[in-house]
């Protein structure tokens, strides 16, 4: 504070002091009477502002809560193959394939590889009527 306001602060509080020793009896209850209606009424307040948060509190955090567990368990679904397309691309992707391991693979398989390949090759449906 500077001096201004420190002189400006003492002079009210002397001229509030002497306004209230000249104070008339009745008016100084009825002054005390308002001044504690008023603070009540605040408190009331508080507290009414207080109790209207806490109403709302319960159903946000239940609709918080709903909104997390679909986010949390929701999966986008993944379109569905065409019937044709599903088997053939699972095939393809098979055959092209090597054993893992060839020590561990009969060796006899590679005996007849041209056969193997023109086996695959061939259109396996057609054959069955």
């Amino acid at each position: 504070m500077s001096a201004h306001d420190t002189h400006l602060a003492q002079r009210a509080h002397e001229l509030y002091g002497k306004a209230a020793e000249r104070l008339d009896p009745a008016v100084g209850t009825r002054l005390q009477a308002a001044r504690l209606r008023a603070l009540t009424a605040a408190h009331a307040g508080e507290r009414r502002h207080f109790g209207s948060g806490a109403r709302w509190l319960i159903p946000s955090g239940a609709c918080a809560a709903v909104v997390l567990a679909a986010v949390t368990l929701w999966q986008p679904m993944q379109p569905p193959l065409p019937a044709g397309t599903a088997g053939t691309a699972q095939g393809s992707d098979l055959d092209n394939e090597l054993p893992p391991d060839a020590a561990q693979t009969d060796p006899v398989l590679y005996q007849n590889l041209d056969f193997y390949g023109w086996l695959a090759s061939t259109d396996q449906t057609a054959g069955r009527h």
